[in-house]
């Protein structure tokens, strides 16, 4: 039974995407279709709607619309010019500065804004016409701004995160936060040293030194958005609050620097912002509520415990169930948004990965690295399209470009997914 369900839910749910049908209806249709094998079609539905009702209720979800009306609160407060500038101050005098003030502008952006495109626009937008007009490859600033985009979705506070451990049930989100900001740091570590090593091979010129009164104006404007991200970690570290209570106390603190220092937003602002946030978490809630239908007929109809069966069939071995484990993310990562794929394949791989000792911290964290990845690669990454158009480059230009940046993010990755002491450390000490 569970290859005719697993062929039923997995068919439908394709070819209702093919015909343009949202993807939280797509889960929803062939979810309840897939139940049909084994219930009546009135106790499928009715069955699918309590599971769509029990899934949001949970305490854990209150971060969500919180980490969102912070994201939009600090992106329309202005920040990203001065957060160019902040990261200037550390890596412009590197060879290849400006490249790398791009990823770390990326990082910093990314992680308020919890959005790869939005980074991507906003830090790339600025960053790359500079580059060329250093004397930098139009091709090779546009790859460093795609391949550095998706590093902000890791790097806490992500909302990925908090789906992953609503779905994988035991996965503390503090400690998947604290993992989160060492696989960032990775990421943009990768990303610098092949900005790096072009750099030097190209004479690309450095940034001159900032004088003393400049540099002190960037900090006093930029410092107080970078907090946020050390209030969070640190309250998180120190056990002041939860990571549920962090998200109030960023809306809090971010609209408090926007409104009185920054003075970028007006009470008049506020409802707007206010009614995106809304959107925005209605739509991941839903996407929270079908994804849990798919879970259940999952589960009902024992798809994940076949699929884990051929998997550990073919092979117990660890090494090469987590490889083909992260080369079926990966493709899934190219073709599916992040939110959506976690939703949907965290249940099926996740007893396959703790079968063979994996921690669901660590799965977390490599998984949702994966599926980033997919993002920002061909044929259907959308922040690769994305990211081509911000630097007036065709997309079919920017392989060859991005290979170098590629085979930096896979050795990451690898590592993350072969060596967990080096990411999960921090989660480790948070306990």
């Amino acid at each position: 039974m569970a290859l005719e369900a697993g062929l039923i839910l997995f068919v439908i749910f394709a070819i209702l995407l093919v015909v343009g049908m949202p993807i939280a209806i797509s889960i929803a249709v062939s979810s309840i279709c897939t139940l049909l094998l084994v219930i009546p079609f009135d106790n499928a539905v009715f069955t699918s709607a309590q599971k769509m009702v029990s899934s949001l209720n949970s305490f854990s979800l209150i971060a969500i619309p919180f980490f969102v009306l912070s994201g939009i609160i600090m992106n329309n407060g202005g920040i990203a010019e001065k957060l160019v500038n902040f990261a200037m101050l550390f890596v412009g005098r590197i060879p290849g500065g400006l490249a790398h003030t791009n990823v770390l502008g990326n990082a910093l952006f990314g992680s308020m804004s919890s959005s790869a495109i939005a980074a991507s626009t906003a830090i790339g937008g600025v960053l790359v016409p500079q580059q060329v007009k250093a004397g930098y490859d139009r091709k090779f600033a546009t790859a460093a701004n795609i391949a550095s985009a998706p590093t902000g979705m890791v790097i806490p506070p992500s909302t990925a995160f908090i789906m992953y451990s609503l779905v994988a049930g035991g996965a503390s989100i503090s400690a998947l936060f604290m993992g989160g900001y060492l696989v960032g740091a990775l990421w943009c570590l990768g990303i610098m040293v092949v900005a790096f090593v072009h750099a030097k091979r190209n004479n690309y010129q450095t940034i001159k030194g900032t004088e003393k009164g400049t540099a002190g104006t960037v900090l006093k404007e930029a410092i107080p958005s970078v907090m946020l991200i050390v209030i969070i970690i640190g309250g998180i570290l120190l056990g002041l609050f939860t990571a549920v209570e962090a998200s109030a106390i960023a809306v809090a603190y971010s609209l408090l620097i926007a409104m009185f220092y920054y003075k970028t937003i007006t009470v008049k602002d506020i409802p707007c912002m206010l009614t995106e946030a809304v959107k925005t978490t209605g739509t991941i809630s839903f996407l929270l509520a079908t994804s849990s239908m798919m879970s259940f007929a999952m589960a009902f109809t024992g798809i994940p415990q076949a699929i884990s069966g051929a998997i550990l069939g073919l092979t117990t071995n660890k090494m090469i169930v987590l490889l083909l484990v992260n080369i079926v993310l990966l493709l899934v990562g190219m073709f599916m948004d992040v939110g959506p794929a976690i939703l949907i394949f965290t249940p099926i791989f996740l007893p396959v990965v703790t079968s063979v000792g994996v921690d669901p911290v660590h799965f977390g964290l490599f998984s949702i690295m994966n599926l980033c990845v997919g993002s920002i690669t061909p044929p259907v990454g959308t922040g690769l399209y994305v990211g081509a158009s911000v630097g007036g480059v065709k997309a079919e230009q920017m392989l060859k470009p991005l290979i170098p940046f590629y085979a930096a993010i896979l050795v990451i990755l690898l590592l993350i997914t072969y060596f967990p002491a080096i990411v999960m450390w921090l989660p480790n000490m948070v306990g």
